[in-house]
C-alpha cells in the first residue's frame, strides 16, 4: 500500500469513529425540546407519564410495551394520528417535533417516568 492510501484509510477510520460523538448533543437537545413540547402539549393528560383520562393508557414501561409502542416510530405516529380520547397532534406541532416528543416519551417510558 502506498503512504497516501494508509493517510486516507486513517483519517475516514477518525471520521467514523467522532460521529457517534458529535451526534450525542444533538440528541441532548432533542430530549430537551421533547420535554418542553411534553409539558406544554402532554403533561395535562400525561403527568409524569400516567393518564388522568384513561388509568390504564399510561405511558409507563410495561404499557407502552402492551400496547406496542415500544419504537419512536410508533409513538411519532400515534402523536401525529392520535387515537380513541387522544388528540391528534399532527397539524399541531412539526414533524421535528413530533420526534423530540415521540424520543422523550420512550426515553422516559424506559425508566418508568423515574429520571
Amino acid at each position: 500500500m502506498n503512504k497516501r492510501l494508509v493517510q486516507v484509510i486513517v483519517f475516514v477510520m477518525i471520521v467514523l469513529l467522532l460521529v457517534p460523538l458529535l451526534a450525542t448533543p444533538a440528541f441532548g437537545a432533542d430530549l430537551d425540546q421533547g420535554a418542553q413540547i411534553f409539558e406544554a402539549h402532554c403533561a395535562g393528560c400525561h403527568l409524569n407519564g400516567g393518564n388522568i383520562v384513561r388509568r390504564g393508557k399510561n405511558l409507563k414501561k410495561r404499557t407502552m410495551a402492551k400496547n406496542g409502542y415500544t419504537s419512536v416510530e410508533a409513538i411519532a405516529n400515534l402523536v401525529t394520528q392520535g387515537k380513541g380520547n387522544m388528540s391528534a397532534y399532527g397539524d399541531k406541532l412539526s414533524s421535528e417535533e413530533i420526534q423530540a416528543v415521540a424520543q422523550y416519551v420512550l426515553q422516559q417510558s424506559q425508566t418508568d417516568w423515574k429520571s
